[in-house]
């Protein structure tokens, strides 16, 4: 039996050389690489306290930042999604701005922002409550790079729900806000969890803009990223590959999670069309 569109032998092998060759090589060697330590040297590593330190505060910032992301990442989408004012396109494309810039351009000009002599870091100096340098400033990095992974993640779905189902809510005397908890807040639930899940993969992996703000204080604000570029540093390419690895697994584990999530909300989807 033919299909109806050919060439399917020589897409799908050029499809896994291409995925072979710039994603499944270069993260088999990151394997290789650190099993030279053997598992138990590598649950040594992992188990030092200032592993565990700036693994912890990696996955705390990130799990943190990818929260805020989710809200503000709601609310921006819904104003862009429902509402029509003035500079909305100019609004719609400030979101992908952390895309297209540089980490370290973020990185500089958020510690020149918060720094304690900055614009916003002085005002909340005075409120005691300094950013530039601590973890909080970390959160703010991690907000400002992958806001947009949630923000594009919720907007195409709801610009696919009918405003017709908030109005009716409406006529029916529902208010505002219980309209949107109930009506929209719910079809929205499996977007936001993706939106989530890519934040915070995203920043778990952040260097370029954390590096400046977080002052890379050992067992207080040095993150995961960092302590491998430390090891790199002092040719302990075994350990910063072991460190590498964890952070890995973990993205995988993620993104694994990412593709299930979108299997079951197309499922969902096509149930409730049905």
């Amino acid at each position: 039996m033919r299909r109806a569109l050919p060439g399917f032998a020589l897409s799908f092998g050029t499809t896994l050389a291409v995925v072979g060759l710039v994603v499944l090589i270069p993260l088999a060697m990151l394997a290789v690489k650190s099993a030279q330590l053997g598992p138990v040297d590598i649950l040594r590593l992992a188990a030092s306290p200032r592993t565990l330190a700036a693994l912890g505060l990696t996955f705390g910032a990130s799990f943190a930042a990818a929260l805020v992301d989710t809200v503000m990442g709601l609310l921006v989408a819904y104003v862009l999604v429902r509402y029509r004012f003035p500079g909305r396109g100019l609004l719609d494309a400030f979101v992908d701005i952390p895309f297209a810039v540089p980490t370290a351009v973020s990185g500089i000009a958020l510690t020149t922002l918060y720094a304690p002599k900055g614009w916003l870091g002085g005002l909340a100096a005075r409120f005691d409550l300094p950013i530039a340098y601590t973890r909080l400033g970390i959160v703010v990095a991690l907000v400002f790079v992958s806001l947009p992974f949630a923000v594009r993640t919720i907007q195409p779905v709801l610009a696919a729900l009918e405003p017709e189902m908030e109005e009716s809510a409406a006529t029916l005397g529902a208010g505002r806000l219980v309209t949107f908890v109930r009506v929209v807040l719910p079809n929205l639930v499996p977007a936001a969890l993706t939106g989530f899940t890519l934040a915070f993969a995203r920043a778990i992996g952040e260097y370029g803009s954390v590096v400046f703000i977080a002052g890379n204080m050992p067992g207080t604000t040095e993150i995961a990223p960092l302590l491998i570029m430390t090891k790199l540093e002092q040719f302990d390419y075994a350990g910063a590959t072991a460190i590498a690895l964890i952070l890995l697994v973990v993205s995988f584990a993620l993104l694994f999670f990412v593709n299930r999530l979108g299997a079951w909300s197309r499922r969902r989807a096509g149930l409730v069309h049905a």
